[in-house]
């Protein structure tokens, strides 16, 4: 499967900013710095399509990218950000979760975790509202390159337990060796193809 196009087609910092629902949708949830910005780039074979920041809390918005004329993938701010005023995390779960719960053309959320560490609250309850919503997700663990292949299935397993899902569920990423990135455009060629 090839990525042909891939564009930067729009920010929302409310509901009114969104693009119209034309296409299939997938979200990247996450914790902030967990990488959503550089597997988006990976994705796209486009290393400056997205802004990466080695600086937590930078995505303030929703990020639509608009991928082979034919899905969206849209990149949520991160949550578990500390550093940020309250009223600030406030303004960002409102808007996200007001994107989850109410866009009709959402298809699937791909759940990004480091895999260097086993998840956090956020993770956990991230992967509860999922099941909860009976939304289709996707489990991607991200700086595999970061974390020897001996230690790698068990850092799948603990992933899986946490989040409940199957270690066979988990792909394992890394946006410097791109190792995961077939397995991934596989997951979405199911949602929407992208050729």
């Amino acid at each position: 499967m090839k990525i042909k196009k891939a564009e930067f087609l729009k920010s929302a910092r409310q509901k009114g900013d969104m693009p119209p629902g034309r296409y299939p949708e997938v979200a990247l949830a996450g914790r902030s710095n967990v990488g959503k910005s550089s597997l988006l780039n990976t994705l796209a074979n486009n290393r400056n399509l997205a802004r990466t920041s080695g600086t937590p809390g930078k995505t303030r918005a929703l990020y639509f990218y608009l991928f082979n004329d034919r899905l969206c993938l849209v990149d949520l701010p991160g949550y578990g950000y500390a550093r940020v005023s309250k009223a600030l995390q406030k303004e960002w779960a409102v808007l996200v979760e007001g994107y989850l719960n109410n866009r009709d053309n959402l298809a699937a959320i791909i759940h990004i975790v480091d895999m260097r560490h086993e998840p956090s609250d956020g993770d956990r309850q991230m992967a509860a509202w999922l099941r909860h919503f009976n939304l289709p997700g996707l489990v991607v663990a991200t700086k595999a390159d970061k974390v020897p292949r001996g230690k790698r299935k068990q850092g799948k397993e603990v992933i899986a337990r946490a989040l409940e899902v199957k270690p066979e569920e988990v792909i394992v990423f890394s946006a410097r060796t791109r190792e995961g990135r077939d397995d991934i455009l596989k997951a979405l060629q199911k949602i929407a193809p992208l050729e």
